[in-house]
């Protein structure tokens, strides 16, 4: 049952937020600002609203996950600033004495309450719709990029992740009193998740209860740490890999694991749209997507921003037919030729390669000599043999005995207006404004913690996007109406 908590519970003390909060804290110019009653219209189908107790104010729930994108915090962590950060507590609408949430309620609720929720469209529609009301929004232009996220587990195996944080919470003891070592339970000696799981949690009891130093500021965090990460994450610890996460290639020499955040942006910098897919995905496949997204939350769009990711001969028809002008230069190789849909490769604009459903990229190209007479160049691209042979794709793509080539020529009147629009002067002005969303990408990475994935799988993956996304949005628009 949810009862909307409308405004500050009655305490005789409220009024110390007048002189400790500061008018332009940015904590509370969001509160002034932003209208946050949207949160019950869309959480009340998860709730029972006839019988029960009263659960936690969803609004509450809902910001303090927005603190949690803003501060980048552990739920342990972020409740403990809220006992005693009155800018937190002034934003959380609580009352100065009231006593904060234990920080497991943080999971249950993004489990529970918000399941099946489009969170991501919803809360990039509110803040562009709040740009929209406040008059800073007039661009008619976005600008599209995407930006890669490493998945959480990737790199190392479950069993090697508790080691490495069970690690560090052994050194941060050592480090405040080396004769403690002596009670600490003994390290873990078997090779199986299970029995290091074990050993995770007997070495956090000892640590909260028979040490007495579990309250040290030294301590506190690789303690949280690890304590989330065995009762939190033990679900998808013991899935061993994030089930969801693909690689995908930053360039012909470096790749990654995990997921790609595709996104449109004005030249204001607010971000109108955003599509999260996993890790192998290509660039331009989803610019009609981002395009109707930004138009379905109040965007006029007249001139699109891309790199030659996004100048593929369907996205140039589309911009074409729907009168929008694609600053995105051409690449001669983007265009699949008469292949079935099925038998096409994606392009990786940051590697020049092309890469296979399987995700192998290619080894390398050359350029075919043209046919007498012949108005097409064509590219051959070669892949490695030996993948190929233990491929689950190769029938019908690879023959045995024979390399592996995909070959692709320019050609179309849509190649050829474009190529000459790209010469035009306001052509080269325009692609100018591109470092804007690669700044903004630099932004969500290092400041929100978007690098890496908080959690296992693209549901998670999207609902961490969509805090952050919404937490830089409402920050450029303080920003812009100062």
């Amino acid at each position: 049952m949810i009862q909307p908590q409308i405004s500050f519970a009655f305490s005789a003390y409220t009024a110390i937020y007048d002189l400790i909060v500061p008018k332009d804290n940015m904590l509370r110019q969001i509160n002034e600002r932003v209208d946050f009653s949207f949160v019950y219209d869309e959480l009340k189908a998860n709730y029972c609203l006839d019988n029960g107790r009263n659960a936690i104010d969803p609004l509450r729930m809902f910001k303090y996950l927005l603190l949690k994108a803003i501060f980048e915090l552990s739920d342990v962590d972020l409740v403990e600033r809220s006992r005693y950060d009155m800018s937190f507590k002034y934003f959380l609408q609580m009352a100065p004495e009231e006593s904060v949430i234990d920080p497991s309620s943080l999971t249950k609720f993004r489990k529970l309450r918000l399941k099946g929720l489009n969170l991501l469209d919803l809360l990039i529609g509110k803040t562009v719709e709040l740009a929209i009301a406040q008059g800073i929004l007039k661009s008619t232009s976005i600008i599209v990029d995407a930006t890669h996220t490493k998945a959480r587990y990737n790199q190392k195996s479950p069993r090697e992740i508790l080691q490495d944080r069970s690690r560090k919470l052994r050194k941060a003891i050592y480090s405040v009193d080396e004769s403690l070592k002596e009670k600490l339970p003994a390290k873990n000696t078997d090779d199986t998740l299970e029995a290091e799981i074990v050993y995770c949690q007997k070495l956090i009891d000892v640590t909260q209860t028979k040490l007495g130093i579990a309250q040290l500021p030294k301590i506190t965090e690789p303690l949280n740490l690890l304590l989330e990460t065995v009762e939190d994450d033990v679900e998808q610890l013991r899935i061993s890999e994030d089930q969801d996460a693909r690689i995908g290639h930053k360039s012909a020499d470096s790749s990654f694991f995990g997921y790609k955040t595709h996104l449109a942006m004005t030249e204001e910098r607010i971000i109108t749209a955003a599509v999260v897919t996993t890790g192998e995905k290509n660039d331009g496949k989803q610019l009609q997507t981002l395009i109707e997204k930004s138009k379905a939350n109040g965007m006029n769009v007249h001139t699109v921003i891309g790199d030659t990711a996004y100048s593929e001969k369907e996205n140039i028809a589309y911009s074409r037919d729907n009168d929008i002008e694609l600053i995105a230069k051409l690449n001669p190789q983007i265009t699949q030729g008469g292949r079935k849909k099925e038998d096409e490769f994606e392009f990786n604009k940051d590697a020049g390669m092309y890469v296979c459903k399987a995700g192998h990229m290619a080894i390398r190209k050359a350029k075919e000599a043209r046919k007498e007479g012949g108005k097409n160049q064509r590219t051959k691209y070669y892949f490695d043999v030996e993948k190929c042979k233990s491929c689950p794709f190769k029938e019908g793509c690879y023959i045995g005995g024979a390399s592996k080539t995909y070959s692709v020529t320019m050609k179309s009147d849509e190649h050829s207006e474009q190529a000459a629009f790209q010469e035009s002067e306001y052509f080269k002005a325009k692609a100018k404004e591109r470092y804007k969303i690669e700044a903004k990408n630099s932004e969500l990475k290092h400041r929100h913690g978007y690098d890496i994935a908080l959690s296992s799988g693209l549901l998670g993956m999207q609902l961490q996007g969509a805090m952050a996304i919404f937490a830089v949005n409402l920050k450029r628009i303080l920003r812009l109406t100062e």
